[in-house]
């Protein structure tokens, strides 16, 4: 990542953490070697810049120092405040497991699910780099952020990528999206227990079942946590990013060949998802969309 992209990240890590505290916060603008934004309140402004160069990076605040308004940003971007991004009433283990998932939701696009080690070190470097939900991040802070995760936890993360052909194959042996997120979790977590030794696994609940480890029999002594909201836990939020990453890069690769395909399942998805069945037919459309979807069902009975 070069010093330019590190400060692109940390300005919009700042501004975000500015949006909502009662504040007129400005876009972000781009200078020479900078990037900033105002923030305002009644007739004080503070301006916030992010310089880049090669003697690193530096945040520098403008504005009257003695104003409640700058004590109260300079709080806000303080170094301290990337430390809070895990809820500070959360008991974390020392170190464990975190896996998520993503593209479920998605007519068009794989369905991804990652694992990731993190111990009492890594999981502070991954905090202090801003390591959050991946719902939270824009997709250019999903690439920058998800290249850092994969350097401060090395090769200790697993991802199981399932393309729409594969999925609507699977599907259809398990009959039911939650056998077959069970079965992607249990195939990416025992990845990852082939490359570390760890007796603790955190998951997101992603329905009323626990998560089904029978194909991890030979792991019965490890520990399986399933919360709901559990990307607060910081190795669940990195494992969230890094599926998010490998979810827009199919995406990407497909807008290389000219299909800018919707991601979602919204009325824009149904209307491009009919012309496109029109086009191609069930059989290629079988490559690009998961095919249990009601979206499905309604452009097939519409056509």
């Amino acid at each position: 990542m070069s010093i330019e992209e590190k400060a692109k990240l940390k300005i919009e890590f700042l501004y975000k953490n500015c949006v909502g505290q009662n504040l007129l916060v400005e876009d972000i603008t781009k200078k020479e070697f900078n990037y900033e934004f105002y923030i305002q309140k009644d007739k004080t402004s503070i301006k916030v810049l992010v310089y880049f160069g090669k003697k690193g990076i530096k945040t520098i605040l403008q504005g009257d120092e003695k104003s409640d308004l700058y004590k109260k940003v300079k709080s806000i971007i303080s170094d301290e405040l990337m430390l809070e991004l895990v809820d500070p009433k959360l008991k974390e283990p020392e170190e464990y497991i975190g896996t998520d998932e993503c593209g479920k939701g998605d007519f068009f696009g794989p369905l991804v699910v990652a694992a990731v080690f993190v111990n009492t070190n890594t999981k502070k470097n991954l905090l202090r780099i801003g390591v959050k939900d991946s719902k939270d991040l824009s997709d250019y802070q999903i690439c920058i952020l998800a290249k850092e995760i994969k350097k401060i936890v090395s090769d200790d993360f697993t991802v199981v990528s399932i393309n729409p052909k594969k999925y609507n194959e699977v599907y259809e042996q398990f009959g039911n999206l939650n056998s077959l997120l069970n079965w992607a979790h249990s195939k990416a977590l025992s990845n990852l227990f082939d490359k570390v030794d760890c007796k603790t696994v955190i998951t997101d609940k992603f329905s009323n079942k626990d998560l089904d480890i029978s194909s991890l029999s030979k792991h019965s002594d490890v520990e399986f946590i399933q919360e709901t909201k559990a990307e607060r836990y910081v190795g669940v939020a990195a494992a969230s990013i890094i599926a998010r990453e490998s979810f827009l890069d199919w995406f990407e690769n497909k807008e290389r060949i000219g299909m800018n395909l919707p991601k979602g399942s919204s009325i824009e998805t149904e209307v491009f998802a009919k012309k496109l069945l029109n086009n191609i037919g069930k059989e290629k459309l079988s490559e690009f969309a998961k095919l249990h979807f009601k979206t499905y069902k309604k452009i097939k009975s519409n056509r």
